[in-house]
């Protein structure tokens, strides 16, 4: 049974590896368009480093193992984010905009979900340097380009803000354990539980806390919210935040869902999350996450979004894709040789048969290479 993988991971077969590698292709383009630079962290790091400021959450989904040269604990990384601050606070070092992007496997102690990989290919952006909205705005729309570019459509982004529920659980007093509870009631959308375990809050909190899974839909929760939640200075800015963002980009499908708290510990600012026609997860999400380099030398302000690569290719359109070119064996004839040489520098795929050989299981073959006269020429091969 050598053959068998381990639960929740597989092989990427030729096929769905050409679909990852085209979208990977196109979005990587799509990024250093926006001038974003490419980097390329590494598989393994000190397990600190990992998860500086990604809280419990990203602990418990991240591998970890004794380095056998230092004796320290690594960590296989479970996210890119991280190392994406890390190289702007304490490697590039700049002191305007910073503008990053990367594509690479990331691997998860448990799956997201019931038919998530534990190897996800993280894609994603990251903006450092800039506290203004139109930080967040920018990567926003450089999300929704990403899929308009790969032809998936988004039929919403839900915005949300952490600020409004931590100003909540900073006025209602919450201790540590209570403030975990209600937050992870908030987030599996579980009202009866809510209003249990808010049972000792006192008012208005109580009720504001309870109303926060209501607070969904169209940008006019905005002002649902401003009207219904308590006056505190943090609700108040977080809400001014989310009505300037909206403003800014009448042209995307910008919804409101105020209990979306994922990456609550990590996050500090607005937060997002793309979804598409008849899939229930999100497909890509994000938000500000200022001062996840302070622990590297640089508390800087940030913002991005990641999705994986293997679920975008699973739901993208397949496109058409150019078939290859079956040849025969060129052994001593130049004139071939020299055909197929010319015909795989003008970006074609070309199958040279070995001795012996009279067909192709790899690429699909949909033309062949034959002798006219003196003269090669592409013929398209007929279907049986």
């Amino acid at each position: 049974m050598n053959w068998l993988l381990p639960e929740y991971l597989a092989d990427a077969l030729p096929a769905e590896a050409a679909r990852i590698e085209r979208l990977r292709r196109n979005l990587l383009d799509h990024f250093r368009a926006h001038g974003f630079e490419y980097v390329m962290p590494p598989m393994l790091e000190y397990l600190e480093s990992l998860l500086t400021g990604a809280g419990q959450d990203l602990n418990l989904r991240t591998f970890k193992l004794v380095d056998q040269l230092s004796g320290r604990t690594l960590g296989v990384r479970a996210d890119i984010t991280p190392q994406a601050a890390r190289i702007d606070a304490h490697l590039l070092n700049h002191q305007g905009v910073t503008r990053l992007c990367y594509c690479d496997s990331v691997l998860h102690t448990l799956p997201a979900s019931i038919s998530a990989s534990r190897e996800p290919v993280q894609i994603g952006a990251e903006l450092y340097g800039h506290a203004g909205i139109e930080a967040d705005l920018a990567v926003i729309r450089l999300m929704a380009g990403a899929f308009a570019g790969i032809k998936l459509p988004v039929s919403r982004i839900d915005l949300g803000h952490v600020g409004i529920f931590r100003a909540l659980a900073e006025a209602a007093g919450l201790p540590a354990d209570a403030e975990e509870n209600v937050l992870s009631l908030l987030q599996a959308k579980d009202v009866p539980g809510l209003v249990e375990a808010c049972a000792g809050v006192a008012s208005p909190y109580r009720e504001a806390l309870q109303r926060l899974p209501q607070l969904y839909g169209g940008i006019e929760v905005i002002d649902r919210a401003a009207a219904e939640l308590p006056a505190l200075p943090g609700i108040a800015a977080a809400l001014d935040g989310l009505r300037h963002l909206v403003a800014g980009a009448p042209e995307l499908p910008l919804s409101i869902d105020l209990s979306d708290l994922r990456g609550y510990h990590y996050h500090n600012g607005i937060v997002f999350a793309a979804y598409c026609p008849g899939y229930p997860a999100a497909i890509a999400q994000g938000g500000r996450y200022d001062g996840a380099g302070k622990a590297f030398g640089r508390a800087r302000p940030a913002t991005g979004f990641s999705m994986d690569l293997r679920e975008v290719a699973r739901l993208a359109p397949a496109g058409r894709t150019q078939g290859a070119i079956l040849a025969p064996h060129a052994g001593g004839d130049r004139t071939l040789a020299a055909h197929v040489a010319a015909l795989r520098g003008q970006g074609e795929a070309v199958v040279e048969l070995l001795p012996g050989e009279t067909a192709c299981e790899g690429p699909q073959c949909d033309r062949k290479l034959v002798r006219l006269g003196e003269q090669w020429i592409i013929e398209a091969i007929q279907e049986d």
